[in-house]
């Protein structure tokens, strides 16, 4: 009997959200996400294009990792050198929630709006949020939602998203 392969359906899918700008600091933590994600078994997805994106993607591809960009535009070539599979959406900033919407878990490093929306639909979706230097979350009467379950280093964020997007994968429906 031959051995089954082992699937896009059997494997985590976690994005990796955060600022198109690269910042040193927040790349290296980028990295060593995407490195430790990839060495965990999961697939990293992202926006495809610079900054934390680029940086989770070059760890994700050190570690032999498979690699998604869900790029904003219509050219493929657009994607930073390190995305394995570039998916041109044309939807612009909308393919944010297609970044979520295909993940288990979310790993936030530090970011702006745009991480900032990707984070409230994660949220929304119940996906559950792994936040490294990025955005807290309160409610409007200004008590902590406790949505985003901060981290204090790379390790940290990589274990952690791989235990809730392995407990949210089996919850899902």
């Amino acid at each position: 009997m031959a051995a089954r392969r082992e699937t896009g359906q059997d494997r985590l899918f976690v994005a990796v959200v955060g600022s198109g700008e690269a910042d040193p600091e927040l790349d290296v933590l980028a990295e060593e996400v995407g490195r430790g994600l990839a060495e965990g078994g999961a697939v990293v997805v992202c926006g495809g294009l610079g900054g934390v994106m680029a940086a989770a993607c070059r760890g994700a591809a050190a570690a032999d990792g498979l690699t998604i960009g869900l790029l904003p535009g219509d050219d493929p070539r657009a994607a930073n050198p390190w995305v394995l599979a570039p998916v041109a959406t044309g939807l612009g900033e909308l393919r944010n929630g297609l970044v979520v919407r295909s993940s288990d878990a979310v790993v936030a490093v530090g970011g702006g709006y745009g991480t900032l929306s990707e984070v409230a639909l994660a949220l929304k979706l119940g996906r559950p949020v792994v936040g490294l230097r990025t955005f807290a979350v309160s409610r409007p009467d200004g008590t902590p939602d406790g949505g985003v379950t901060p981290v204090d280093g790379s390790a940290a964020a990589v274990s952690l998203a791989l235990a809730l997007g392995a407990a949210n994968r089996v919850t899902r429906k």
